[in-house]
């Protein structure tokens, strides 16, 4: 973990970096569903699950998938105190995530450019989303704003 943020000259394309992990619970899913209204029987109804779902077990929405990544990305450190601003990104959900799964991120850096503005640059991040099995189920480009050195 970083004491403090990348600036935007310490950002080094190419340099990669990687998360601690976290587990999803059933409470996790049950929780995002409900705040943010995600109706769905796959989220929501075990008989609906156990009957009809591939998985037969409680799925995570793909947007609770994304948080929880960005959540590890944050502890990292490597935002802390220099990210200005979500810009935005593409997002690709590519696997299903499972109450019990186990999420890490490769984070890589592959772009940055400086701005008109001489107190920030934009980075671009690659973000690779794994489960306890190696295998990918979310990929994301981002991009931040982040502070240049004072």
């Amino acid at each position: 973990m970083l004491a403090h943020g990348l600036t935007f000259e310490e950002h080094q394309v190419g340099a990669t970096y990687r998360t601690l992990a976290r587990t999803v619970s059933e409470t996790d899913i049950v929780t995002f569903v409900n705040l943010c209204g995600y109706t769905e029987p796959l989220f929501m109804d075990m008989e609906y699950v156990a009957r009809e779902s591939l998985f037969k077990r409680r799925a995570a929405p793909g947007a609770l998938t994304f948080g929880l990544a960005e959540g590890l990305i944050i502890q990292t450190g490597l935002i802390h105190g220099t990210g200005m601003a979500y810009l935005g990104g593409e997002l690709r959900v590519t696997g299903p995530v499972l109450e019990g799964d186990t999420l890490t991120v490769e984070v890589e850096i592959v772009d940055k450019r400086e701005t008109k503005k001489p107190d920030r640059g934009i980075v671009t991040y690659r973000h690779r989303v794994t489960n306890q099995r190696g295998e990918t189920v979310l990929e994301a480009r981002v991009q931040r704003m982040i502070r240049r050195a004072a």
